[in-house]
């Protein structure tokens, strides 16, 4: 027994040392035991973001294609986890990056990135908006309300912004850094818009805007010009009416959201089954910096000024990506790595 015992003890501290057993790897002896002393990871939820699982899901067009339009093929198509913003960018979360970068950025994007105010005359002829001009970037009663008059090159300028600003804290603390911020692919939004339903024609049950009680809800055009019928005439704050089951505000109304992509009416047709998204080839990277190409880029959700055929969730189109209007703002997102399975949530 006392020989037995003997052996037991030397092999388990020979594996040990080896590393077999999950001992202390040393790559001595010319073993492969890969880089010691790596930090660990664990990817944090950034904060005001909510984290998307992994799926797969049909994307595209949910109800009839009055217009025959044929631009959201319905197709499955399979998603990574992401998280994004739980709400709109608003005016104050936006004038932290202008108040932060703007002795940095050089004088044309500086120019570019800062809110366009006029579009709220510019967009709509003999309407009396220049209160919305004067107050609605710069007065604290708007500070919770979508940031808009920015087109995607500025939306682009704060994700970039947005990732240095983060990770130049995470590096003070000597942690890696986090994947960049950016706005979301088409199908991205679509996946985080439906709340993990299928083939529903908006994020909620029932193929109404309305819930049982009569209650809108989304803020867009109802009619055929009652503005104020879902309580709000114009913008509403990022936090109205209820969230998706993904815990996202106003994903449907309120304001249009850039996303990444080119829009192409068979861009369907090209983009692959798995991460979806489409660039138009005929553009080239320089191009696509602030001051870049005028290139067609989707937009999604409808708006506040928008019909209820914009709020479906496979409803599709586009604003050119040097545009600024009064109805189209943005939100981000940042990839999940490190765990691609979905038995990890």
């Amino acid at each position: 027994m006392k020989r037995l015992l003997f052996v037991l003890v030397a092999v388990s501290v020979f594996a040990s040392g080896c590393g077999l057993f999950g001992g202390k790897q040393t790559g001595k002896n010319g073993e492969l035991t890969g880089v010691m002393d790596r930090p660990d990871w664990d990817q944090p939820t950034p904060y005001g973001m909510v984290l998307i699982p992994p799926g797969s899901f049909h994307m595209g067009q949910n109800d009839q294609d009055v217009n025959y339009s044929q631009v959201a093929h319905n197709r499955q198509i399979t998603m990574s986890a992401f998280y994004m913003d739980d709400t709109e960018i608003s005016n104050n979360e936006y004038r932290q990056f202008i108040e932060t970068s703007m002795d940095t950025l050089a004088a044309d994007v500086a120019k570019l990135v800062y809110p366009d105010t006029i579009v709220w005359m510019r967009d709509f002829v003999f309407a009396y908006n220049e209160p919305l001009t004067e107050n609605y970037y710069w007065h604290p009663a708007f500070d919770e309300y979508p940031v808009v008059g920015v087109n995607w090159y500025a939306a682009s300028e704060f994700c970039r912004w947005r990732t240095a600003h983060y990770n130049a804290y995470r590096a003070s603390i000597e942690m890696p850094p986090m994947p960049r911020f950016r706005l979301p692919t088409e199908a991205e939004w679509e996946y985080a818009s439906r709340g993990g339903f299928e083939h529903k024609l908006y994020p909620w049950e029932g193929p109404y805007i309305r819930n049982s009680k009569g209650c809108f809800l989304a803020n867009y055009k109802p009619g055929r010009g009652d503005y104020i019928a879902d309580n709000y005439e114009y913008t509403c704050p990022v936090r109205s009416y209820w969230p998706n089951d993904y815990g996202l505000w106003c994903m449907p109304g309120n304001v249009a959201e850039w996303c990444e992509d080119d829009f192409e009416e068979s861009g369907y047709i090209y983009a692959h089954d798995l991460n979806p998204v489409y660039r138009d080839p005929r553009y080239k990277a320089e191009e696509r910096v602030p001051g870049g190409a005028n290139i067609r880029k989707v937009i999604r959700g409808g708006s506040w000024k928008d019909i209820g055929y914009f709020l479906s969730c496979g409803t599709r189109t586009y604003e050119y990506s040097d545009t600024t209007k009064s109805f189209v703002g943005f939100r981000s997102v940042v990839t999940q790595i490190g765990r691609s399975g979905a038995a990890a949530f």
